[in-house]
């Protein structure tokens, strides 16, 4: 049992930064997914990235979270090591690694369970939407200095969910057929119990009361059970924000972690002036969720920041919040990162790079080719951005 009440917020310094990335793990022939974790975890062994990959539920799943990171250039030096070092650790056993939310083609009932007891007690729990879910994430941690101050950032970081969904979504296709969603892993992980987003809490002790009521229950093994959008981490000290697609582009991974990095410290300053939170209903934020789900970044949304019965695209919001957070953005040494925004939004997030390169030929193991090449940083030609 993990207790959330043994916490370490303010035992490091705010505002540091990591990332959690869970890739494909894909044969190199046929672009399938592999479940072979097991194997690639044995051949890091006694290497610089032994210990870097973690499993997942699916031994298909690689996740790989970074090392605690001061700024966004410190994250980008580090996800190039792992992303490198395991491309080049797999090739040898006929595996290649890929991002995105969802693999195109592949079936769940195909992949085997990860040997471990948490993931055989979430498959005899959930049953089928365990065994469905075979999706893939971006968590993105900012260290937060005080417990009842994480509530405050968690509460003010809800209205941003919507729009770093539309800027990540990267899951148009599910089990080989195009969806019609640009995330379909948010439609697929809307299945999970305890997930989307959480309840409102007057304080980290009200969310104490909480999580310990269910874990003397016995409904939860401990408050990383609890699989909402954005969530305190106690045990780490940070708020950590769970909306997100995955990444086959580094720049769009490094993009997100700065969007969150500067919303997380624009929270806390406001926090310290004193001005009033705003409590956003959690039917609105789930409306907003559901349309950066649906359409990306040509998403309609709720204003929520401003007139929520006035609705704007999500480019127009995310571009409203570059300008927002620019200072902030600034004195993190992350503004080049945001700036990024611009670039996606013109060129577009993954799930429209996708479909784009999925048209040409209507060839998805050519599509998974390219999500292979750009995730590994092979030189060359990346996924199309234009």
């Amino acid at each position: 049992m993990t207790s959330a009440a043994d916490h370490a917020f303010g035992k490091g310094d705010p505002l540091t930064l990591g990332v959690e990335e869970e890739y494909m793990l894909l044969d190199a022939t046929t672009f399938e997914l592999s479940s072979r974790f097991d194997e690639v975890a044995e051949q890091l062994v006694g290497g610089s990235l032994d210990g870097r990959a973690h499993p997942e539920l699916m031994q298909s799943t690689l996740e790989v979270a970074s090392v605690v990171c001061r700024g966004v250039d410190e994250l980008r030096g580090d996800l190039e090591t792992v992303r490198r070092g395991i491309t080049a650790a797999i090739e040898p056993l006929g595996l290649r690694l890929a991002g995105a939310g969802a693999h195109p083609f592949s079936r769940s009932e195909d992949q085997r369970i990860t040997t471990r007891d948490r993931y055989r007690w979430l498959v005899e729990q959930l049953q089928y939407v365990a065994r469905r879910e075979l999706v893939f994430g971006m968590h993105v941690h900012v260290a937060v200095p005080e417990p009842d101050l994480a509530m405050h950032v968690m509460e003010s970081l809800l209205a941003e969910l919507p729009v770093l969904l539309a800027l990540s979504a990267s899951s148009p296709f599910w089990r080989g057929e195009a969806t019609g969603l640009a995330s379909t892993r948010t439609a697929i992980f809307a299945s999970m119990p305890r997930s989307g987003q959480p309840p409102r809490f007057s304080s980290y002790d009200d969310y104490l009361e909480m999580v310990g009521t269910m874990e003397e229950a016995g409904v939860i093994g401990d408050y990383t059970y609890l699989w909402w959008d954005v969530r305190p981490h106690p045990r780490l000290g940070t708020v950590e924000i769970r909306v997100m697609d995955v990444q086959f582009d580094l720049d769009q991974t490094l993009m997100l972690a700065a969007y969150v990095q500067a919303s997380v410290a624009r929270a806390i300053d406001e926090a310290r002036l004193g001005h009033v939170q705003h409590a956003h209903h959690r039917q609105l934020v789930s409306e907003n969720k559901w349309c950066a789900a649906r359409y990306g970044l040509d998403a309609l949304l709720m204003d929520l920041a401003g007139d929520p019965r006035t609705r704007l695209p999500a480019s127009e919001l995310a571009r409203r919040s570059v300008e927002r957070l620019a200072p902030y953005a600034r004195e993190l040494g992350c503004a080049d990162a945001l700036a990024e925004i611009e670039r996606t939004i013109s060129w577009g997030n993954g799930s429209t790079r996708m479909m784009r390169a999925y048209n040409a030929n209507r060839d998805m193991t050519e599509l998974m080719r390219e999500l292979a090449h750009t995730t590994e940083l092979r030189s060359g030609e990346p996924l199309s951005a234009s």
